[in-house]
């Protein structure tokens, strides 16, 4: 995964392609850039795609295109192989340009140094990125993970197995953990 696609500032509007892809925890909104992927989102009802389209023309200055130029292709490819179980990592340049900060630092971190079918408590996370006391603010950059499944915030727990919160809900937290065996998959 190229965690390093990043603006560098000043530049011109970016072109943004979009698309909703349907996946073992309901629809997926997915948008890019010639960047790389900038954005997942859960639950991608008709509403919630309005409201990821306004963000990202507001952030990036220009309307989305629905996937014209096929900038989302291999990020397709990537969650199918995921959800089908044929690949535990994504191997993809990421746009890190919806997030700054210690929150892009965590996010790094994440994305890095938790592979597929292990978890990371929110205090242990903090201490990865030298900031020992700031696991409430690694749960709030977890909240604000604009690349959830890729940079895999379903990861992250509580100090004592708990699962945590997650923005897309606490069963997608569970059937991404389980389709990775770190939970075990319901009966029914």
């Amino acid at each position: 995964m190229d965690i390093e696609a990043e603006p560098t500032g000043g530049e011109p509007a970016v072109a943004v392609e979009w698309t909703v892809v349907e996946s073992d925890i309901g629809p997926l909104f997915l948008a890019a850039t010639g960047r790389g992927l900038v954005r997942v989102e859960f639950h991608a009802d008709a509403a919630r795609r309005v409201e990821m389209l306004d963000r990202l023309a507001g952030r990036f200055g220009v309307e989305p295109v629905e996937s014209a130029s096929g900038l989302l292709a291999e990020a397709i490819r990537s969650l199918d192989a995921y959800f089908a179980g044929d690949s535990r990592a994504f191997d993809l340049p990421l746009d890190w340009s919806l997030t700054t900060g210690f929150n892009r630092q965590v996010l790094r971190e994440l994305a890095t140094g938790v592979p597929y079918g292990t978890v990371v408590g929110y205090g242990e996370l903090a201490r990865r990125v030298g900031q020992p006391g700031a696991a409430q603010a690694v749960g709030a950059a977890m909240g604000a993970n604009p690349l959830p499944v890729v940079v895999p915030c379903h990861r992250v727990v509580e100090s004592d197995g708990r699962l945590g919160g997650f923005g897309g809900g606490l069963e997608t937290k569970r059937q991404l953990l389980a389709l990775e065996g770190v939970l075990p998959a319901p009966l029914f």
